[in-house]
């Protein structure tokens, strides 16, 4: 791929533009109020858009796509779909009730309802999480920016990448805090649903064209075969016929990623936190002008959501038909020291071998199927030399190697289920090797695929060169991630400046205090969020977007548990909030622990099914004498629009058709 001076012109062009307007449109304020919730003025169209473009870019671009490419396919899309519907219900179910509070964050919520205690634990469960989040955020564009980079012959370091999305970010909140956030995001959805339409678009192109295409045969086993297509095979054909077992939104319930189990109660779970309890979502809706605004920006993101899975999914499904050779060479950098240790422990193994100092043209007559050559070369300088991609010949210098040491108390281990057709005779040989290892032993992750690599493999191969058509999309997607990071730091800094700081270091702050010291948290969440992100390019993080949302399961199950009892059931004792937050967090770092099989989701599951007795058991015992009541704290209009309502109708109806229509009793048959 190469990078013209048109693509520069559009891609800083594009960066520019964003900054300058969120920036201009943001100046002048003068407390909290309006740094963190954009003096509560925002029209619905800021609204929608702005939750779209907080929300896609890192999850879905690179992660969701990145899951895409798996076995798992279209499946996937039911975070985007059952997000749609949880929209609906949280503009005309939890908005009124935040709105009418006044509240600026979620934790605070929690102190009306139930007491200081709730509202502390989840202020700090909360930043700790948003840490993580930071972290991945940053990781998933410094990814993006480092394979990219190297299609172009640059070598851009994950820290690299790093540094300059936290310090655009940085700069970015502190200078316009949410309102910045709001009218940048009107530019970056728009932008990111148009990029994502046009990678589409290039991609099907591309696939009706090529010769050979990878289909994955059983989304089960993972099994992957190369498949030739006749000329008169138009690019829908071949689309559908390579990945029909692909597009079922069920998967079985074995599944360790998405079960169709954890669609009846799992994935309600991590959709109604996120969308309707989760600060860095709800600031948005929070900032409303009125309810009625609030209402029809939530459906109009709703709608959004329905057709974020045809330009993010699909593109991420074609992409492994398109580049698994490629991807599974992207896994080379991870792989090679575990495959090294595996090879020097386990002297019997036939799926490695060694070869000191190979030739260029032995690399590449290489049987290109099973065996794995550790290629052991003098230094870097002869790699950089000698070595050229193959997705079996994994490059290490002589040093490297002899560092490695043998370790008997080792499992190694890979989730990905096309390991078995990537690596016949390794999968074979592990699955009795780790068996004679014990259930205690330290665990060394490698990948048959980096699915993470999706969206760059389709940035780099399918667009065409020289048209600023590139750099428009990289735009797009780059300046969502600053976009998403940016609502991170936002949200982190206002639940640190108003729950943790004002509320108990310094109650009698001033407003302009409360703005510096929200400026001054976003450079310190900045600076995690950098540090942090290079840390998840550990092989053992297969999937960036599976590791956000198990993390997020510490807090989602005992919040939403918490927050919906306290509403439905007034007379629950105010105590009965702390105890949800922290029985979930307990039994859910157990359920990690003792039974890691356990998918997270169902793990989820689990957890609110407990807290939710735990709750009624105290509701039953100890009620309040009184119910409580949410006193109206706000000067902004409260009435329901009616026209939403029935949009939000119409939204639900259009997914549950979607849902019928990709399942085994409807295309899937």
């Amino acid at each position: 791929m190469t990078f013209s001076v048109l693509d520069y012109i559009v891609f800083f062009g594009f960066i520019a533009a964003v900054l300058l307007i969120g920036t201009l449109k943001s100046r002048g304020e003068k407390g909290g109020e309006d740094f963190f919730l954009a003096g509560r003025g925002l029209k619905w169209w800021l609204i929608g858009f702005s939750l779209i473009a907080a929300n896609i870019s890192t999850e879905q671009f690179v992660g969701m796509s990145g899951n895409a490419a798996s076995h798992i396919g279209l499946a996937i899309a039911s975070y985007e779909w059952m997000a749609a519907i949880v929209l609906v219900i949280v503009a005309f179910f939890l908005l009124p009730f935040f709105l009418r509070a006044g509240i600026y964050t979620m934790p605070e919520f929690l102190e009306h309802r139930y007491n200081q205690g709730a509202r502390f634990v989840m202020a700090l469960a909360t930043l700790a999480i948003y840490c993580l989040l930071l972290g991945a955020v940053t990781y998933s564009g410094a990814l993006t920016i480092k394979s990219l980079g190297g299609n172009m012959g640059m070598d851009i370091s994950l820290f690299k990448g790093s540094v300059a999305i936290g310090l655009i970010a940085m700069f970015y909140v502190a200078s316009g805090g949410l309102k910045a956030c709001a009218w940048a995001d009107l530019l970056q959805g728009s932008a990111l649903i148009l990029g994502g339409a046009i990678i589409l678009f290039f991609a099907m192109d591309k696939m009706g064209n090529a010769d050979e295409l990878t289909k994955v045969v059983d989304a089960t086993s993972g099994k992957v075969v190369e498949e030739t297509f006749s000329a008169d095979k138009s690019a829908l054909e071949r689309f559908w016929s390579l990945n029909k077992e692909r597009m079922n939104m069920f998967l079985p319930a074995s599944d360790m990623t998405l079960p169709w189990t954890a669609l009846i109660i799992g994935l309600w779970i991590p959709n109604f936190y996120y969308w309707g309890l989760n600060q860095y979502i709800t600031q948005r809706t929070l900032g409303s002008a009125s309810l009625a605004e609030g209402q029809k920006g939530i459906v109009f993101a709703a709608a959004m959501k329905v057709v974020v899975p045809f330009v993010i999914v699909v593109p991420g499904i074609m992409a492994f038909n398109l580049f698994a050779g490629n991807m599974q060479v992207e896994a080379i950098d991870g792989n090679t020291p575990v495959f090294a240790q595996y090879y020097k422990t386990n002297s019997d193994t036939e799926a490695i071998v060694v070869d000191k100092s190979p030739t260029k043209e032995e690399i590449k007559s290489w049987p290109k199927e099973d065996q794995v050559m550790l290629a052991v070369f003098e230094n870097e300088e002869a790699i950089n030399e000698t070595y050229v991609d193959h997705a079996y010949v994994y490059p290490i210098t002589k040093q490297e190697y002899q560092g490695i040491e043998a370790n008997e108390n080792v499992k190694f281990i890979c989730h990905d289920s096309s390991v078995k057709s990537a690596f016949p005779t390794l999968s074979r040989e592990l699955k009795k090797y780790n068996a004679s290892v014990g259930d205690k032993a330290e665990k060394k992750f490698f990948l048959a695929y980096k699915y993470d690599t999706a969206l760059a493999q389709l940035l780099g191969g399918v667009l065409p060169q020289n048209t600023g058509l590139t750099g428009f999309v990289l735009a797009a997607l780059l300046g969502a991630v600053v976009s998403s990071l940016a609502a991170l730091l936002n949200a982190a800094s206002t639940i640190f400046s108003m729950d943790i700081f004002k509320k108990y270091l310094n109650p009698e702050i001033s407003q302009d205090g409360i703005l510096k010291l929200g400026r001054v948290s976003v450079f310190v969440f900045s600076a995690i969020a950098i540090f942090l992100a290079p840390q998840l390019g550990n092989p053992k993080f297969s999937s960036i977007f599976t590791v956000i949302q198990e993390g997020q399961g510490i807090l989602s199950p005992g919040v939403l548990a918490v927050f919906a009892f306290g509403l439905i059931s007034k007379k629950a004792p105010r105590y009965a909030g702390l105890v949800g937050l922290v029985l979930n967090a307990v039994v859910y770092i157990g359920l990690m622990l003792w039974v890691p099989e356990l998918n997270f989701l169902n793990r989820m599951a689990i957890c609110l099914g407990l807290c939710l007795v735990a709750l009624t058991i105290m509701r039953i015992a100890t009620p309040l004498k009184e119910p409580v009541q949410i006193k109206k704290n706000t000067t902004i209009e409260l009435d329901v629009h009616t026209g939403a309502r029935l949009a939000g109708v119409a939204v639900i109806v259009v997914v549950l058709l979607l849902y019928f229509l990709f399942s085994p009793i409807g295309l899937i048959r």
